[in-house]
């Protein structure tokens, strides 16, 4: 499998789960508050990993295919917000699915913010950055909210998996 159609679906598979999260914490007692909870004090807090998590697709994207993609540099200030920013993100990777994708092998520069530039390929920074960083600001989300006690396990994780289910065989 092409490695921008990869990153498609894991972006797309898991910020469905991250939808049902945010489904789960707006019927917490503490509902939007929860989105000011951080993991540690040196840690942003849960609407800021919310909103990486939404702009990381779009910047991998952009730099595995060329797709024009803005970065969004605003927090959401409650989970209807958030779950609104989850279902955006998700309608732009389907549409990004007619995309024509760059090759693994096309050349990716990494520019950060702190002065860092990394020369890459698709492949390699799909590896090595782009899932990665996904994949920390999605967990620490779902351990924000289970540190606040918002109900979520494994099938909250990879319940996009149950469609893969076998069913049993059927006893004679």
């Amino acid at each position: 499998m092409q490695t921008s159609k990869l990153l498609l679906s894991t972006y797309h598979n898991m910020l469905g789960s991250l939808d049902g999260w945010l489904a789960k914490a707006a019927e917490h007692p503490r509902g939007d508050a929860l989105l000011g909870d951080k993991l540690a004090d040196d840690m942003f807090p849960l609407a800021r990993q919310i909103r990486f998590v939404c702009n990381l697709p779009g910047e991998a994207m952009n730099a595995t295919s060329d797709v024009a993609f803005a970065s969004s540099d605003i927090d959401d200030e409650t989970i209807a917000s958030a779950r609104e920013r989850v279902a955006s993100t998700r309608a732009l990777i389907a549409d990004w699915r007619s995309v024509a994708l760059g090759a693994d092998d096309k050349p990716v520069i990494l520019s950060l913010a702190n002065g860092m530039t990394f020369d890459l390929d698709t492949e390699g920074y799909a590896r090595d950055w782009a899932l990665p960083q996904f994949y920390f600001h999605l967990m620490t989300a779902y351990a924000i909210l289970r540190a606040a006690g918002v109900p979520l396990g494994k099938v909250d994780y990879v319940g996009y998996m149950l469609a893969h289910m076998r069913q049993p065989a059927a006893a004679d």
